[in-house]
């Protein structure tokens, strides 16, 4: 009797087992199309959560700080064009050295008030222009210094900003770093050495060199001359543009945002300018 109620319970023991792994059989299956969702709603999450990184430089009245807060023409073109796509991210100002560096190497990297040149086309992937751009060799009222062409200025000394178009211009010209050209980290620093006779030179655009003129309690047109319009330079304007570490599917999503503020007037627009 007792053989026979131990096989009887022996035998209820393993049909719950049974019952146990027949009931679990179908919770299997769900984990790839679980898998598969997660998947599908990461590709439709915002961009923010893409990581974008938005990097620029201090270059008013383009971009600067204010209460902290990043201001300015360019900046509000590029937050327009963002919200237009959808995406969010935060923007950053550091020197145009660090800037440029991380756009050329680091994915998910938005880089603004840029000028766009030939050596620079291959090196980005370009969303649209946020301002026309021109560039000028600045000399100081009451030192003048007279040029009919840019190979005239080699005699002089040049205040430039590392690494920004204008000094990568000259340099692709045959200026030398350290018999021509002085480079600074802030624009601001090179009127002041233009002021003081420290250069004979200035190159900028007309935008910021009036800028930075009127902060400094000058009158840019009493104290500025444009000796040499850099017409190579200021052609293509000033842009935003992605790192080429960054999907085509998200560059092409802020050029058609791009497309319909400009097409509906509704982007920022300012004078001329640009790094």
């Amino acid at each position: 009797m007792q053989y026979v109620e131990a096989r009887g319970l022996q035998k209820a023991c393993s049909d719950r087992a049974r019952e146990g792994r027949e009931h679990t059989r179908p919770t299997r299956t769900w984990w790839p199309r679980l898998l598969a969702a997660l998947v599908l709603v990461a590709t439709m999450l915002p961009a923010s959560a893409q990581s974008i990184r938005v990097v620029t430089e201090d270059y008013p009245p383009y971009n600067f700080e204010k209460n902290g807060v990043v201001e300015g023409v360019s900046t509000a073109v590029v937050r327009a064009v963002l919200a237009e796509a959808g995406l969010d991210a935060q923007i950053q100002l550091m020197p145009w050295a660090r800037a440029y560096e991380l756009a050329q190497h680091a994915d998910n990297v938005l880089i603004y008030s840029m000028a766009r040149t030939s050596a620079r086309e291959d090196m980005f992937k370009w969303v649209g222009q946020v301002a026309p751009s021109e560039w000028f060799l600045y000399s100081y009222r009451g030192r003048e210094v007279p040029l009919k062409t840019l190979e005239d200025a080699k005699r002089y000394r040049i205040a430039t900003v590392y690494q920004d178009v204008g000094e990568q211009y000259l340099l692709e010209k045959g200026f030398d770093r350290k018999r021509n050209l002085q480079s600074s980290n802030r624009y601001a620093h090179n009127y002041e050495k233009l002021k003081l006779g420290r250069v004979d030179l200035w190159i900028a655009s007309s935008v910021l060199a009036d800028y930075l003129a009127r902060e400094a309690g000058s009158d840019p047109a009493l104290q500025l001359k444009a000796e040499l319009k850099l017409e190579e330079i200021g052609d293509n304007g000033l842009y935003m543009a992605f790192s080429l570490g960054t999907s085509d599917a998200l560059v092409e999503r802020c050029r058609q945002a791009f497309e319909r503020l400009r097409r509906a007037g509704r982007l920022p627009r300012a004078g001329r300018g640009g790094s």
